[in-house]
């Protein structure tokens, strides 16, 4: 319990600037929750941490007991989806957001996006928003160091299939489009 605490701690002022700009406060708890819960698979979802981060405050709306966490995103806002991760992910997830060199997992990751996904890069880490849009059907992600080359996986967006994300930066990783 206090790695998953530790976890959602060291996530959420990364996370709060994408959560930052738009209020969702009108929306019920159990609105967010079930928002929350629809990026996973049911049996992970329903036993998952859902936490919703809203304007620099993180806040627990219910408390798991499987070591995933769900957040319910803000609709409309580019990047900030529903998704379920495990402690690997949120620890990945906190890298990424802190802009570090590398993420510093030391497994892979796990992270569910049943409810799918935008993006405003396929291969930038960080890029700044623009005009074109990706949007990822539900998928699910292995968050660890992939190069398309030694997989044999393209690193083109697809809208089904397999491809690496993030091609050649330290934050490569696998997305898979489906459900498992």
């Amino acid at each position: 319990m206090k790695f998953l605490r530790f976890a959602v701690l060291a996530l959420v002022p990364a996370l709060l600037v994408l959560a930052a700009t738009t209020s969702h406060a009108a929306e019920s708890a159990k609105t967010k929750i079930a928002r929350a819960m629809s990026a996973g698979p049911a049996s992970i979802a329903a036993n998952a941490t859902v936490v919703d981060l809203n304007k620099g405050k993180a806040t627990v709306l219910r408390k798991g007991t499987n070591g995933f966490t769900c957040i319910p995103g803000h609709p409309g806002m580019v990047g900030d989806d529903p998704m379920c991760l495990d402690a690997q992910s949120m620890q990945w997830a906190s890298d990424w957001m802190a802009h570090k060199p590398a993420p510093t997992n030391t497994k892979p990751g796990v992270t569910y996006m049943f409810a799918g996904g935008t993006d405003y890069s396929m291969t930038d880490p960080w890029p700044k928003p623009g005009k074109q849009v990706y949007k990822t059907p539900p998928h699910w992600m292995i968050l660890w160091p992939f190069d398309p080359k030694a997989s044999g996986l393209p690193s083109a967006f697809q809208s089904a299939g397999t491809f690496v994300m993030f091609k050649g930066t330290p934050y490569a990783h696998l997305m898979i489009i489906g459900k498992p």
